[in-house]
């Protein structure tokens, strides 16, 4: 009896040789059809068929790899990419990445000069579409004022006389800013 017992267990083992492994996602999933039971069980499968195997078959013959990061497809040599297939993958993810990034720097800056022609606009009264510019304006040149001139006075030599008073404010000033720190009204809200 344990002799039979052995045999059978041998015989169960030995079963796997003649029992063919899918190569690829369309064997796996061929060999889920024919076998499920039901349709979670099937659903389960096919989803163990979608992470063994990352390419799906050509009707032409070899395989083909979707990279849904991308949004692009790529030929493979077999069911899975090799190593150097995947680096050539990642190489292109990173350049897709490279003009991605600049065309959204294109696209803000574009909005950015859209914003300021719009605001120069409004300010020249001048109604803008997307795709318009507005007029140049002649460019003024504005002159600086002359300074008023400073009547001298006559100070006397006491300290507290008016002549005295802008210098000791802005000593003032410096001496608060320095023992309690910049403070101005907005902090006093907060």
């Amino acid at each position: 009896m344990v002799v039979c017992g052995v045999m059978l267990v041998s015989a169960q083992a030995g079963a796997g040789w003649w029992s063919r492994a899918p190569v690829d996602y369309e064997d796996c999933a061929a060999a889920v059809e024919k076998s499920a039971a039901s349709a979670s069980d099937k659903d389960k499968r096919l989803t163990v068929c979608e992470a063994k195997f990352a390419g799906r078959r050509k009707p032409g013959g070899g395989y083909v790899y979707y990279d849904f990061m991308q949004n692009r497809h790529f030929d493979i040599a077999g069911p899975n990419p090799t190593p150097e297939e995947q680096k050539r993958i990642d190489k292109q993810y990173a350049a897709y990445l490279s003009d991605q990034r600049q065309s959204i720097i294109v696209a803000a800056f574009r909005q950015k000069q859209l914003q300021v022609e719009q605001t120069r606009a409004v300010a020249g009264h001048v109604k803008l579409t997307p795709g318009s510019r507005p007029a140049e304006r002649p460019r003024v040149t504005v002159l600086p004022r002359p300074r008023p001139k400073v009547i001298a006075r006559r100070c006397t030599d006491e300290f507290f006389s008016s002549c005295h008073w802008p210098r000791i404010s802005s000593g003032m000033r410096d001496l608060r800013k320095t023992l309690f720190g910049s403070f101005t009204r907005k902090d006093a809200r907060s």
